[in-house]
């Protein structure tokens, strides 16, 4: 079995040597803002899984951005993790607060996602049966602890068949440039356009 350090800097050297990410440059470290992104972003909100919620946990990662933009646009209320408060969140609704730096000015400070009916996490790598892994620190390697469903987004480079090192969390829905792969315990992984 691989370390999870080592896989993770496979995928970042893979993002960097194809071209596939955008700032911050390098990926190494971060959950990796690549290309396609807010495509891959709608086709996860457009899902009908996704869709039936109306408020949602959604990382402060950069790669997230244009996923909180767009559900904050369609009028979902988001919770994003407080960056210097631990185990608080910003309660946003106006698509101002999709930016991080704009979020003390436009949301709430809560000490609970009230509503909340599933997380969007961030990842480096994710596997066909839903296997995430995190960047190895910050928010979501300290696992939420809500028992609600979590999804993510990620380059096809970023798509494992199997991970080769343990997980961090398990990912019901892992959203791709124009299409959703979800994962069904007993079925394993289907292909939803």
């Amino acid at each position: 079995m691989t370390l999870p350090g080592a896989h993770r800097e496979a995928v970042w050297t893979r993002l960097m040597r194809e071209r596939a990410c955008a700032y911050p440059l390098p990926p190494h470290g971060h959950h990796p803002n690549f290309i396609g992104a807010r495509e891959a972003a709608h086709a996860l909100l457009s899902h009908p899984e996704v869709a039936r919620h109306r408020t949602l946990i959604v990382g402060g990662d950069r790669v997230l951005y244009p996923l909180r933009k767009l559900a904050l646009a369609s009028g979902l209320i988001l919770y994003v993790p407080h960056q210097t408060r631990e185990g608080w969140y910003w309660r946003l609704s106006d698509p101002a607060g999709a930016q991080l730096r704009a979020m003390a000015r436009v949301g709430e400070p809560r000490l609970h996602p009230e509503g909340a009916g599933a997380a969007v996490l961030a990842c480096v790598a994710v596997d066909r049966a839903g296997g995430r892994l995190g960047k190895g620190f910050g928010w979501g390697a300290r696992g939420l602890g809500l028992g609600l469903p979590e999804y993510t987004l990620v380059h096809p480079l970023m798509l494992a068949d199997i991970l080769p090192c343990l997980p961090d969390s398990r990912a019901e829905l892992i959203g791709l440039p124009g299409r959703v792969l979800g994962v069904s315990v007993q079925a394993g992984p289907q292909t939803l356009d």
